[in-house]
């Protein structure tokens, strides 16, 4: 909702107005930490709003959810190729069943008393072949949690309005009250975006944590700190590595009223100090489904799951763009049980930096751009090191590697299929995308028309994932119906070559290639009759386009 709530913002140039994005406990703590910062009012909705009533004490003001909302929600979820369910409290589910049965959507309703019942609820739902959730905050987050969709209903424009006008109300009885707390506090922020300050008995009297999701600091941290200051007496700093990253703390006493304070200024370092050296830590747990209804894809899913069952390294083949670094952390969020997932881009590293990783909390690394240093040493003795570890290896590449046996270890190369290669994956990866833009940007389309369809079909030969990706993304932000329009993608299809025009130039093999593609769309992608058309097996014809 955070495109919508952008838009409404201006609407309101009296009040100042800051847009955070965090669910339930999270929500409540970025409330709390909103209301320590100054602010005077709080809007949310649903479960987050009702935990941030309690959570603070300023004014909370809960965004109510329209027809409007729950029948573009409830559309969307319609288009979805499998068994959906709607999961929530009766506020939600009594008004939804309604729209239900007057639009006949192919939806089914289930009504819980408690959040303690989601859990249970959506893995009854899971082993009975439901594969989206739709519902509020918790039972989306569940839902992704279980390795299944998950599509909140979002409130429009128009319960956004109603709900900033309802804060503009409230503020004008509280902005005469608050200026001058909100000018003392915001000079204090602005000064120190990471502050702390501790009374004699180590309890937190007030917090600023701007750069923290959470206060890092455990006891043993506050042991030590204080420590040093008992023994230097004035102003000492100390340094701690706290989840892979270097934390700084520097502190001070002062006295106030006959009473002794410790404050503390914190620093956060950056995440993992071989950045620059082209490795990216990701620690990210929540699992994305991933779209695997073609068999090409289900066989993948399959094989790499019982190579990293064994701690075996995988060589992932396959043409840019096809998915293969999101198959690695699909895996990783499905199978690692948490830690870091490190990508690794041997272009930007130089020698002599592999064995200074640190990889007490690594589960996976996925390495890139590994051809040019096929016989190098150091990255041998890395990998081995991390398989002895357990640590899964995934080695990303567009060509085979020559020889397969790399000195002494031993790779298992898995082929990632390409779009042509699953036809079955392109709807569902179509709405997978429009519900992701629906939900991230606030866009209007839901599904899409038949002939639109069709027309990308056409166009499949010469896609990658991501620009599948980048066409709908398009489409669906210059779309202004429900239902995206054949015309909108043919607009956006005339930046490319025409599907029906072969280019008969370059070499022999790029011809040759050539005339297959153009083969295979005339035979609406069956591979066995374009195999026949052109006097080759199947096998062949696969092995041709592979190359």
């Amino acid at each position: 909702m955070t495109t919508i709530i952008e838009e409404s913002v201006p609407l309101f140039p009296q009040l100042a107005i800051q847009c955070e994005v965090g669910d339930l406990v999270k929500g409540a703590e970025l409330a709390a930490q909103a209301e320590r910062n100054g602010a005077d009012i709080i809007i949310s909705r649903g479960g987050t709003a009702q935990l941030i009533k309690e959570a603070v004490t300023i004014p909370v003001i809960d965004v109510q959810l329209t027809g409007y909302d729950m029948i573009r929600s409830l559309t969307l979820a319609s288009q979805f190729n499998g068994l959906t369910a709607i999961v929530g409290f009766s506020n939600i589910t009594s008004g939804a069943q309604s729209i239900i049965d007057l639009m006949d959507l192919p939806l089914k309703v289930y009504t819980i008393r408690s959040s303690e019942d989601v859990a249970r609820l959506l893995l009854e739902l899971k082993a009975s072949g439901y594969r989206q959730i739709v519902g509020d905050v918790i039972t989306v987050n569940t839902a992704k949690t279980y390795g299944m969709e998950g599509l909140l209903i979002q409130s429009g424009k128009e319960s956004i309005l109603r709900a900033l006008e309802d804060a503009q109300l409230v503020y004008r009885y509280l902005s005469k009250n608050h200026a001058i707390s909100i000018i003392l506090n915001d000079l204090v922020t602005k000064e120190h975006p990471n502050l702390m300050i501790l009374d004699d008995q180590n309890e937190v009297v007030f917090e600023n944590l701007t750069d923290f999701e959470q206060n890092p600091l455990t006891d043993n941290h506050i042991y030590l700190t204080n420590t040093n200051l008992e023994f230097h007496q004035s102003q000492v700093q100390n340094v701690f590595i706290v989840d892979d990253y270097q934390l700084t703390v520097t502190a001070y006493e002062t006295a106030l009223d006959n009473k002794r304070f410790k404050v503390y200024f914190l620093e956060k370092g950056q995440p993992y100090a071989f950045a620059q050296y082209g490795i990216t830590a990701y620690n990210d747990i929540s699992m994305e489904p991933i779209v695997a209804e073609s068999p090409a894809m289900q066989a993948v899913l399959r094989n790499i799951r019982t190579l990293y069952e064994n701690h075996e390294p995988i060589y992932l083949l396959g043409e840019a763009d096809s998915g293969k670094s999101f198959l690695v952390k699909h895996i990783h969020q499905m199978y690692s049980g948490g830690g870091l997932l490190l990508q690794m881009d041997l272009t930007q590293m130089p020698p002599g930096h592999l064995h200074r990783i640190p990889l007490s909390k690594v589960r996976n690394v996925e390495i890139n751009q590994m051809e040019n240093r096929l016989e190098d040493e150091e990255l041998v003795s890395f990998i081995q090191n991390c398989l002895q570890r357990q640590i899964g290896v995934f080695i990303l590449g567009e060509q085979r590697l020559n020889p397969d046996r790399i000195l002494h270890i031993e790779l298992n190369t898995i082929f990632m299929p390409s779009l042509v290669d699953r036809q079955e994956d392109l709807e569902p990866l179509i709405q997978h995308f429009l519900s992701d833009y629906y939900q991230k940007y606030g866009t209007v389309a839901v599904k899409m028309k038949e002939d639109a369809l069709r027309l990308i079909r056409d166009q499949v030969p010469y896609m990658t994932v991501n620009q599948l990706r980048h066409l709908i993304k398009q489409a669906a932000l210059n779309e202004q119906e429900y239902v995206i329009s054949a015309s909108t993608v043919s607009l956006l299809l005339g930046q490319h070559p025409s599907s029906n025009t072969m280019k008969l130039n370059g070499t022999l093999k790029e011809i040759e290639k050539e005339i297959i593609q153009y083969v295979l769309q005339e035979e609406n992608n069956n591979q066995s009759k374009a195999a026949e058309r052109l006097g080759i097996n199947r096998a062949t014809l696969w092995r041709k386009l592979k190359e």
